[in-house]
């Protein structure tokens, strides 16, 4: 299926395509200003003094408290939709930020993390079924839109905090609440289609939740499904969290130029997911999780040992291959367990997130006690768990 069924034909097809536009633009502006925190880091570990552990327990709060959170969302939304929970989600986000601009200590700091975590727990299941609603069954372009709106977000933070938050300082967090009433706003009007889609499809026929394959066979999948993301995850979250450090201490670079090797990998990231997800759709997910998990371990491998070119280069490499995975294993996962859109989503945005604030909390500890260059040595070798993905199965062909 190339276009979405509908009575109203090329009308439901506009307002779809612009629901999915809109709901991978509210992705930005989330990921903006969950991204301003990790592009923070050094400004806060020069104001409040912070050592590797308490930056890894900043990501820790953030992402556990996100991770803990969305499948709980995602179970419940499963059985009892909340469309207005979207536009709650960014308010959450917005008194996270307003917490961090005003805090006084460093508790006050991870109390604001987790607001942020928890506006980031909210939203990502149900976007991300508003998204599989509006796909029209290209399942894997719908979750890539929305997914480079989060890769994109994460991208211009860095960018916002170099040249806006670190020359005003740390109050000046305050003005992107202006960002999180556009996404209110925004939200509000996505969860009023939602609500109609809702209404227009209450007379159809539920969704089959038949497994295509034996259930042992689909647990010991989604495990294996999990291990990948959090792989994944737990080595994007080393290098949003640490990289400007490394670079920093390894070239000598300033904390402008070092975001800068930080946006070339974020935005090296959104460009990836882009293609991932039409890929899947033509070629099958588990193509391009093959391609993507693999085809970046020669890179990882050699990126501790690169020169300062080599390193910008390597970045966006290891960016734009890895990073195309994530909507096929989401598409491929939802596919999986069908009828479960909510809890797929928590899980894989909210586990992959939890256990990449587990890694960088550990990484954190090591950093202190063994330096940054070797926590990069370590997280090379990350990726080699990528050679799971052989136990992955061919997924039944439906039309």
């Amino acid at each position: 299926m190339t276009t979405i069924s509908s009575a109203s034909g090329i009308g439901a097809e506009k307002t779809a395509v612009s629901v999915i536009v809109a709901v991978s633009f509210c992705h930005m502006l989330n990921d903006i200003m969950q991204s301003l925190l990790t592009s923070l880091y050094p400004l806060l570990k020069e104001n409040y003094a912070l050592d590797f552990v308490q930056i890894g327990l900043l990501t820790f709060a953030f992402q556990v408290t996100a991770s803990l959170l969305q499948p709980a969302v995602g179970v419940v939304t499963d059985r009892w939709p909340m469309p207005f929970s979207l536009p709650v989600a960014m308010l959450s986000t917005c008194t996270g930020l307003i917490t961090l601009a005003n805090a006084n200590h460093f508790y006050v700091l991870v109390a604001g993390a987790c607001l942020i975590g928890i506006g980031s727990a909210i939203f990502h299941p149900e976007a991300s079924r508003v998204a599989r609603l509006a796909s029209g069954g290209r399942h894997g372009l719908a979750q890539s839109l929305f997914q480079v709106g989060g890769n994109t977000g994460t991208a211009i933070g860095p960018l916002l905090a170099a040249f806006i938050v670190i020359p005003r300082g740390q109050e000046s967090l305050s003005w992107f609440s202006i960002i999180a009433l556009t996404g209110f706003m925004v939200l509000s009007g996505v969860s009023v289609w939602y609500t109609r889609h809702r209404r227009s499809s209450a007379g159809r026929k539920a969704a089959s939740r038949t497994l295509p394959l034996p259930r042992n066979q689909v647990i010991w999948t989604l495990i294996v499904l999990v291990i990948l993301t959090a792989t994944k995850n737990a080595y994007l979250a080393s290098l949003s969290s640490y990289f400007t450090f490394f670079t920093i201490e390894k070239f000598d670079l300033g904390v402008q130029d070092a975001q800068m090797l930080l946006f070339l990998f974020l935005g090296a990231s959104a460009t990836g997911v882009i293609f991932g997800g039409p890929i899947g759709d033509r070629f099958g997910a588990r193509f391009v999780i093959w391609f993507s998990i693999l085809g970046v371990i020669p890179f990882a491998l050699i990126l501790p040992y690169a020169n300062l070119f080599w390193t910008a280069a390597l970045v966006i490499l290891i960016g734009f291959i890895f990073s195309s995975a994530f909507s096929a294993i989401v598409v491929f996962a939802q596919e999986l367990v069908p009828g479960r859109v909510g809890l797929i989503a928590g899980m894989f945005f909210g586990f992959a997130f939890g256990f990449g604030g587990i890694g960088a909390a550990v990484l954190g500890v090591i950093a202190d006690h063994r330096g940054i260059s070797f926590v990069y040595t370590i997280c090379s070798y990350l990726p080699l768990l990528g050679l799971l993905t052989i136990f992955l199965p061919k997924l039944p062909r439906h039309r």
